[in-house]
């Protein structure tokens, strides 16, 4: 059994049955904060999904990162590269150690959390099955530097500030616009608020989670491609 490349925190469903696998999401906090950050905000969920908290490996601030900026939009090119690969085997390694269902893997990030997110469903395909990100951006060296996979069968769920002055909203439109093509299902929600999530946003991340869970439940209720933009 290989050694985990992160610290995490885990919760797991109360009831648990045996023999059954969950699906899980993974959450990615953003820079300066920790794995119970996102955790919280899915916290009613745990019954129905096992959710992890991975910690980024870098002290900043009074919290972590997963790798360190050169300036917004430019991150230290080696920690990036490195933390795609330790966040590859991370997803491996709980596969392999928990109950999880690797047919329905979902990612949740915040900043630093959600280019993370992004850039890993285009790396590794049909191993994520879903994806939150929120408030972040597709580093352009993901989508020519890397070999990428088919997404035809992720969905996408795009979080936006309005007023982010981190990420503007040119750069929510640009994520809807490369996912809407490519990925089998895109909802995108604009929030009126700067870089940070909001209770609404909390709210509207768990209604898309369950609504994630009844199709995993229902299969035969899927109905085709679905792009929305709110």
């Amino acid at each position: 059994m290989m050694n985990s490349p992160y610290e995490y925190s885990i919760t797991l469903p109360e009831k648990m049955e045996n023999g059954r696998k969950y699906p899980v999401i993974i959450a990615l906090h953003g820079i300066g904060f920790d794995e119970q950050f996102l955790m919280k905000a899915v916290s009613e969920l745990q019954e129905d999904f096992i959710i992890i908290g991975v910690r980024g490996d870098l002290p900043y601030e009074k919290g972590y990162a997963y790798y360190y900026l050169k300036g917004y939009g430019n991150p230290e090119r080696d920690q990036f590269d490195s933390s795609i690969e330790k966040l590859k085997e991370y997803i491996d390694y709980s596969i392999g150690k928990y109950p999880i269902d690797q047919t329905k893997v979902y990612l949740m990030g915040f900043s630093q959390g959600a280019i993370l997110s992004m850039s890993l469903a285009l790396i590794l395909g049909e191993k994520v099955k879903g994806i939150i990100p929120m408030n972040g951006y597709i580093p352009e060296f993901i989508k020519f530097e890397y070999p990428l996979k088919p997404i035809d069968h992720l969905n996408v769920f795009l979080c936006q500030g309005e007023n982010d002055p981190i990420f503007p909203l040119n750069v929510g439109q640009a994520n809807y616009n490369y996912f809407r093509d490519k990925a089998e299902s895109v909802k995108y929600t604009i929030y009126p608020t700067e870089h940070k999530i909001t209770k609404n946003n909390q709210y509207d991340v768990v209604a898309w989670l369950r609504h994630e869970l009844e199709k995993i439940s229902s299969p035969e209720s899927k109905s085709g491609k679905l792009v929305s933009k709110e």
